[in-house]
């Protein structure tokens, strides 16, 4: 990347690369299917902007997202595009995914990655186990020992089809269960206004691991909190002349120097304001009404991710 850009949110380790906080996550992708072009046009502007880490996978539209990043970036932007195995396509179903989670299952993952991103080898791979929510739930079959799913993704690390090997939905458990496997990142459901996940993340923080949350202001699912409906978020916005959104996003990178943002959006006006979020400073006030709304407000309700069956 050019070092004159300027790298939004500063910057962290992500696999041995050096990457922008603020980073862009593809789901949203899946919006450009009538308009490939648009889309082309919207990534092109992330990597003016300075954001050179993307989240993605095969299974987002259809393998529409992995075709818009296959289009739209290039060698020389040095962008590192972090990608998901674990769940397949459900065309026709309830939800759009089903598990994944078989050896040879992981194995073809990657290698649908690497055809629809047009790459011989992935920057990292992230291992979407099923063991928390929010999401899909592994039954029968799709039980599989996590010694087994590493044993496949370290094979293609070791023949090189694979850079790294990241997890995500996971517990602090099954994380320290793999640690020897060299794990460069987890991605858990977090934010401000769910901290279910804090001491993973305090693990992550001890280990050097890149922590790369998503719905990090929450979801639209029923029984997960929306940051940008908090009184106390509200209140932050208006004082400090953002966007309930940019304060909760500002949050967590206030919060530890391993998290990296891949907030999602289809909109060229969006991304930049989630550029911007890096520009924010959140005072120790402030910062402290933050911290206190998921103790305060939502802790005792335990878990409240969503889960699905086939």
């Amino acid at each position: 990347m050019n070092d004159t850009i300027i790298r939004p949110g500063g910057t962290a380790d992500l696999a041995g690369h050096s990457v922008a906080r603020i980073g862009y996550g593809a789901m949203a992708l899946e919006r450009f299917t009538a308009d490939p072009e648009a889309g082309v046009r919207l990534l092109r502007r992330a990597v003016e902007l300075g954001i050179d880490h993307i989240d993605t996978a095969d299974f987002y539209g259809d393998s529409i997202s992995n075709d818009l990043i296959r289009r739209a970036i290039r060698p020389v932007d040095d962008v590192v595009v972090v990608t998901k195995v674990g769940a397949l396509k459900n065309p026709g179903g309830p939800i759009p995914l089903r598990p994944g989670q078989r050896p040879e299952q992981l194995r073809q993952a990657v290698e649908d990655n690497l055809r629809t991103l047009g790459r011989e080898r992935l920057d990292v791979v992230n291992l979407r186990r099923l063991d928390v929510g929010p999401g899909i739930v592994a039954e029968g079959e799709q039980v599989v020992d996590l010694d087994d799913q590493l044993a496949a993704l370290i094979a293609l690390r070791d023949a090189g089809t694979v850079g790294a090997i990241g997890l995500s939905a996971v517990d602090e458990p099954v994380l320290r269960r793999a640690l020897p496997a060299g794990i460069v990142c987890v991605q858990n459901a977090y934010g401000v206004v769910d901290r279910r996940f804090e001491p993973l993340l305090r693990l992550c923080a001890d280990q050097g691991i890149a922590w790369v949350p998503f719905f990090p202001l929450g979801s639209g699912f029923p029984g997960i909190p929306k940051a940008t409906e908090q009184p106390e978020v509200i209140a932050a916005a208006e004082r400090l002349g953002a966007t309930p959104a940019q304060i909760g996003l500002a949050w967590l990178l206030a919060h530890s120097p391993v998290a990296l943002i891949i907030a999602g959006t289809s909109s060229a006006a969006h991304l930049a304001e989630n550029v911007a979020v890096g520009g924010i400073d959140l005072d120790p006030a402030t910062t402290a009404e933050l911290d206190a709304i998921w103790e305060s407000r939502f802790a005792s309700a335990g878990d409240p991710a969503p889960r699905w069956t086939d």
